[in-house]
């Protein structure tokens, strides 16, 4: 990490109001894929929150007042950074968070062009003049930072799911604060840092390192100055922190979990499709929120689809995210391991059966790639968001049938099928329940579209046009005798 280290002290402390704040409680950062310590970090308190929140509501105005134009600069600046420092980013990320330094690098990449697409939003946040009922009346809409923005963030892309908030509410005008996750501060502190490298003015951009994240949510959720709070999470947590936001009436938008059903039809090109299944479910080890988490094959060609599939799985690669010829590294603990164990044994009792590989397991945070076969919807395998890199599957007997099971899960964040019918992709398109689809390929994520989902899996979008949307609030004028 020495590459970054020499910028700024980010590993062991707080931002708030421009400078680094430490204290004397302390907790460790592990390489989940050796267990070593990676830092000792300050674990702040509520108290620390309500000051950073406290010194974005000061910087708020004269934020908020910075032209269109110069926020896009600062937000260039931003991602050049991002891509001027990758290497060093990618090292911490890996070694804090575990995945594949490629991936790593991906991920840097990807938080990137969030700063690069939102310097451009910034530019495009029309307002617009209204024709008038009458001669002597003018009526305007313009569009408005909401104000102080708060954010608590996952660990399973600690950079990218924290610029995807951040480069929007940035390029709206907002002033920020942020809490991420214990397990991968450091990346997002290295974030924090890069923004004073850009020149971000001191308080609008705040990153809170907490221990006691139930008494942080409580601040950025319920403190008067907090216009808007964004949540990526499970949605057990999310449910709780909408309440909280609820007796402020706090703008909220929440990314919540996932069970994403991978359908392949019977016209599919099947070499295609496991191609995307290995790329969509065995990234970051299985833990991302889009992750196909029920693989649902037709009943024609799940012989050979799952033959292909099993020479892709046994040539996978365990190991440290630091060794280059690593293909799936660690989940984030130990204690995810064991949940997955739990799973599968569940679903191994009710009749279902699991295939593993000959993968030597070289730590207690790996989980090997298992197949499980012959689910059904009782199960929680089904049921559940496995988080890990367990292929689950079953089969369908033709469409009708395939939505349905795609369908019947609380969630409805992302959706993949592969199909080589023109009239059926639209039928999906609209048929399937999900606020993402990929259809023919297994990566859907991208800075210029609206990533978010439906029913559990949350509301609000992140990316595209719509990501700004979420940090500005309209304003309408009637002018009257104005001629």
């Amino acid at each position: 990490m020495s590459s970054i280290e020499n910028l700024e002290p980010f590993n062991a402390y707080s931002l708030v109001n421009g400078q680094w704040r430490s204290t004397t409680n302390t907790t460790e950062v592990l390489n989940p894929a050796t267990g070593a310590t990676v830092a000792q970090v300050a674990a702040q308190g509520a108290e620390l929150a309500v000051e950073a929140v406290e010194a974005a509501r000061a910087a708020l105005p004269s934020w908020s007042k910075t032209s269109a134009m110069e926020r896009s600069q600062y937000l260039e600046r931003i991602s050049q950074l991002l891509l001027e420092q990758i290497d060093g980013l990618a090292l911490v990320l890996t070694t804090e968070q575990g995945k594949p330094l490629a991936e790593a690098r991906e991920e840097i990449e990807y938080a990137a062009s969030y700063f690069a697409w939102y310097a451009g939003e910034a530019l495009r946040a029309y307002g617009r003049l209204v024709p008038a009922g009458a001669e002597n009346q003018r009526v305007m809409v313009r569009k408005c930072p909401v104000g102080v923005v708060t954010a608590i963030t996952p660990w399973n892309f600690p950079c990218a799911l924290l610029a995807r908030k951040l480069a929007p509410a940035l390029a709206a005008g907002c002033t920020f604060v942020a809490k991420p996750a214990l397990e991968t501060p450091l990346t997002a502190l290295a974030l924090g840092a890069i923004t004073r490298q850009a020149g971000i003015p001191p308080g609008v951009v705040n990153i809170v390192v907490g221990a006691d994240s139930q008494a942080i949510g409580e601040v950025l959720t319920q403190h008067p100055a907090v216009a808007k709070f964004t949540f990526t999470g499970s949605t057990a947590i999310g449910t709780q922190l909408l309440a909280q936001c609820a007796a402020g009436v706090k703008r909220t938008s929440l990314e919540l979990g996932g069970n994403a059903p991978f359908l392949v039809f019977e016209d599919a090109n099947l070499e295609a499709a496991v191609d995307g299944l290995m790329a969509a479910k065995f990234r970051n080890a299985g833990q991302t929120c889009v992750s196909p988490n029920r693989i649902l094959l037709h009943q024609d060609i799940a012989a050979p689809f799952l033959a292909l599939l099993r020479e892709r799985m046994a040539a996978l690669q365990m190991g440290d995210g630091e060794d280059p010829s690593t293909q799936l590294g660690p989940l984030i603990h130990a204690q995810a391991v064991v949940r997955i164990q739990q799973l599968v044994a569940a679903a191994v009792a009710a009749g279902a059966k699991v295939e593993t590989f000959d993968q030597a397991v070289p730590g207690p945070a790996f989980a090997p790639p298992q197949l499980v076969t012959n689910i059904n919807p009782e199960m929680d395998l089904f049921q559940q968001e496995i988080f890990g890199p367990v292929v689950a599957v079953m089969t369908f007997s033709d469409e009708t049938n395939a939505v349905q099971l795609a369908n019947a899960t609380p969630y409805g964040l992302a959706a993949y099928a592969y199909t080589q019918n023109l009239q059926r992709c639209w039928r999906l398109y609209e048929d399937l329940t999900v606020g993402m689809l990929g259809l023919n390929q297994g990566r859907i994520s991208s800075a210029m579209a609206p990533f978010g989902g439906v029913k559990a899996s949350g509301f609000g979008r992140e990316g595209g046009p719509e990501g700004i949307e979420e940090y500005l609030s309209t304003h309408y004028l009637a002018w009257g005798d104005c001629t």
